[in-house]
């Protein structure tokens, strides 16, 4: 079971380093990062508040940072042209010497979609043109020249110079959509991604094996990841009014022990990897506390 951090983008960059980096010495495995322009909210409207751009924090991070592997969690792939997604991931994997993933969704905050004049479509047609992306990132990654036609997206004898190191950039996708998304992770993912408790990763991970089986993929060449907001303490008093836990979020909430067990349960449903939010955690001498905390369960 591997560990990794996911540091909050609203956090200055001098924090989002120093967890980063503490992580990595105490024995992590990895650090995500959001891939987001501005704070959700409902509806169309704007919101004001302080988030950090997601693909420069990596690649700052894939030279600061040594040994963790690295990824966006998730790049919308209505944000950025595939050709020029995979132009970045491929300078990231050298800057970081072959330790990226590369995490791609099909984007879903409307804000920042109508602020900055992005088009977001329909569900489906936010799925048609994440299964374009999917392919020609797959392409651009591994091939010499990629050619690729379809209603979304032209290439055109495209190539990708100078290439990754990692012969085969593990391409994580993210989300819980049964029909669409998960079919399109059996297809083309080494990674799949999701918010869940352990019952809802059992009947998830389900899903995509039925994928699998069905498009002639080994499950086991994917490897599954999934995140849930922490609590963990050993004042039970503080826990106490933690256990409900926020509205609309996998939450983990405990003493170390019985995060202990929780961990167990989602390993047992399938998951290879667990990744901690750091949104819970409080200031960054309280998270790095906690995630000391978490390393020594």
């Amino acid at each position: 079971m591997r560990f990794s951090i996911w540091p909050s983008p609203a956090r200055p960059w001098d924090d989002v380093h120093d967890l980063a980096a503490h992580c990595e010495k105490t024995g992590w495995d990895g650090v995500y990062f959001a891939d987001h322009f501005m704070p959700d909210g409902p509806g169309a409207d704007p919101v004001d508040g302080d988030i950090l751009e997601c693909w420069s924090v990596i690649s700052a991070l894939a030279a600061l940072v040594p040994r963790v592997r690295l990824a966006p969690l998730v790049s919308s792939v209505t944000y950025r042209h595939p050709a020029l997604l995979a132009k970045i991931a491929a300078a990231v994997d050298q800057v970081s010497h072959g330790r990226l993933t590369l995490g791609i969704g099909a984007g879903w905050q409307e804000n920042e979609h109508a602020s900055y004049g992005v088009a977001l479509g329909t569900v489906r047609e936010r799925m048609d043109r994440f299964e374009e992306a999917a392919q020609i990132l797959r392409s651009l990654l591994g091939e010499p020249r990629t050619t690729f036609k379809g209603t979304y997206f032209q290439l055109s004898d495209a190539p990708n110079q100078p290439a990754p190191v990692q012969a085969r950039v593990p391409l994580l996708v993210g989300g819980g959509g049964e029909r669409r998304t998960l079919r399109i992770a059996a297809r083309y993912a080494d990674q799949w991604n999701s918010w869940t408790t352990p019952d809802m990763l059992a009947h998830k991970v389900s899903v995509l094996r039925e994928h699998c089986e069905q498009v002639g993929r080994d499950p086991e060449e994917i490897h599954v990841s999934t995140q849930a907001l922490l609590f963990l303490s050993t004042d039970e008093e503080w826990l106490k009014g933690k256990r409900q836990g926020p509205p609309g979020r996998p939450v983990i909430v405990g003493t170390p022990g019985e995060v202990v067990d929780i961990v167990g349960r989602y390993r047992e449903a399938g998951a290879r990897e667990l990744i901690i939010p750091d949104f819970t955690l409080g200031s960054l001498a309280r998270a790095k506390d906690t995630c000391d905390l978490s390393s020594r369960k």
